[in-house]
């Protein structure tokens, strides 16, 4: 299946490129961004962060036609800071962010991440990581589910859904836990547009990935990494990232692309 680049030129564009530059995508995935940034290098290089077995050998092909002037780190992209300084790099021109779940791993229906699809709950970006969500909905309090699912989901039913979790344990399929969170719910919520788990789902993949803290201490390393004039550019989602950048970069000049 081919795949398209959220917002491909844009995110380039902003990151305005020279040719002899150092580059970061720190979520490389089917390496759609980084193939265009990797084009537009002559003496320059690209460095690039991603998790995922699959994503690195699909994105590696893709960018070995285009140049050799590029590095993959396996390696979540908390530890940006540290992985580059490993390198011998500790400033670079521009550094981006496509947040979220890569395509890839929302159309391998074994990793869990879909409330369409049937299949073990797990939603783990790293593979190898120990915590999975199998654990956060059959192993977390109710106040802990609640907690989740009001600040990474702002779900307005969380105490309910929670409860009616609690009630049901174990869950152990996406579409268990997909039944379950709409036997909390209101009609008029069932009836309405939206996937009535789509708030859960996001927020027990945060809470498995940890991803908030993570982008949070990575943007603030990777403005510490720019050279004069660098960019940093972010592609996100939802609302909790937005307020993360917004919070980071304060005074600093910031454009927001609408998707």
């Amino acid at each position: 299946m081919e795949h398209k680049t959220v917002l491909l030129n844009e995110a380039i564009e902003y990151l305005n490129i020279k040719d002899s530059g150092i580059y970061v995508d720190c979520t490389l995935g089917g390496a759609g961004h980084s193939s265009l940034i990797l084009s537009k290098l002559k003496t320059g290089h690209l460095y690039a962060f991603d998790q995922d077995t699959f994503a690195i050998n699909v994105a590696k092909e893709r960018l070995d036609k285009i140049s050799n002037n590029y590095t993959i780190i396996k390696t979540n992209f908390v530890n940006i800071k540290e992985e580059l300084e490993k390198l011998g790099v500790t400033k670079v021109d521009g550094v981006l962010y496509d947040l979220g779940v890569s395509s890839f791993q929302f159309d391998d229906e074994t990793r869990g991440f879909s409330y369409n699809s049937d299949a073990m709950l797990d939603m783990r970006m790293n593979q190898e990581a120990k915590l999975s969500a199998y654990e956060v909905v059959n192993e977390y309090s109710y106040n802990d589910l609640v907690r989740i699912f009001y600040m990474y989901g702002e779900d307005p039913f969380s105490k309910q859904i929670a409860k009616k979790i609690v009630d049901n344990r174990p869950i152990t399929t996406t579409l268990e836990l997909v039944e379950v969170i709409k036997s909390a719910l209101p009609q008029k919520v069932l009836n309405s547009k939206g996937h009535p788990a789509k708030r859960i789902f996001q927020a027990l993949r945060i809470e498995v990935n940890d991803e908030l803290k993570v982008f949070e201490k990575s943007l603030k390393d990777a403005i510490n990494l720019l050279n004069k004039d660098g960019r940093v550019v972010v592609i996100s989602f939802h609302s909790l990232e937005d307020r993360i950048c917004k919070t980071i970069f304060k005074d600093e000049s910031t454009i927001s692309i609408p998707l």
